[in-house]
């Protein structure tokens, strides 16, 4: 019997409790090729892409999340989740084999059920980033720059209340998203203060590769 690259994994909903399935990709398939300067995976099988089956979608009450929200719930958060999300959810499934378009639907739920849910500001920028980059995937330049912007904004937020501690993102990692999303949606004044960050940590920093990295983006820019 031949093992398909994809399995179906029982997930219970933050939020209602009721449990439904989600397909996740097994490891031995996914296999990547290298990195865009923004982190993107470039996958060596272009048919199987691991980042549509980040989020889970509720199909009975249609809170989204991932792995990284947290299971609590500030006090009235989950009413208004139920007024915002549920009353107005078409019950529908996003369980099986999903579409690159369905992966941007999944991710624009889970960026209005993080936000509405109050998580850190470093997982909304996560969630707006990959929607980027599937519209890159996509070709859609305008709508991946919009979600640029949004992932930019959200890591500076994220910077500036340092709710990244904790998680694995650094703080020289979030300066160098900082700058880089800046420089790819045309921000150049922000991108080279930012970059600029990133070098001066270079003699206490433990990521060598991401100055590296900010050296040969600021070269770039001023060349």
């Amino acid at each position: 019997m031949e093992i398909t690259p994809y399995y179906q994994k029982d997930i219970e909903c933050l939020h209602c409790k009721n449990k439904f399935k989600s397909t996740k990709i097994r490891s031995k398939f996914i296999k990547v090729e290298s990195h865009e300067t923004d982190f993107q995976p470039i996958y060596q099988n272009k048919d199987i892409n691991p980042l549509l089956y980040n989020v889970f979608v509720c199909e009975h009450c249609g809170f989204s999340f991932t792995d990284d929200f947290t299971k609590y719930f500030a006090p009235g958060l989950k009413e208004i989740i139920k007024e915002k999300i549920s009353t107005n959810w078409i019950p529908r499934s996003y369980g099986d084999v999903r579409t690159t378009q369905d992966g941007i639907t999944t991710y624009k739920l889970g960026i209005l059920c993080g936000t509405l849910k109050k998580e850190k500001f470093v997982s909304i920028a996560g969630l707006a980033l990959r929607t980027a980059w599937l519209y890159r995937i996509m070709e859609n330049k305008e709508d991946e720059n919009r979600f640029l912007e949004i992932a930019r904004d959200r890591y500076s937020d994220s910077y500036s209340s340092e709710d990244y501690n904790g998680t694995q993102m650094s703080e020289t990692r979030i300066i160098y998203m900082i700058a880089e999303l800046s420089r790819r949606i045309g921000d150049r004044e922000l991108a080279t203060r930012y970059f600029s960050k990133v070098i001066e940590k270079q003699s206490t920093s433990i990521e060598p590769k991401l100055i590296e990295m900010a050296k040969e983006r600021w070269q770039e820019m001023r060349g």
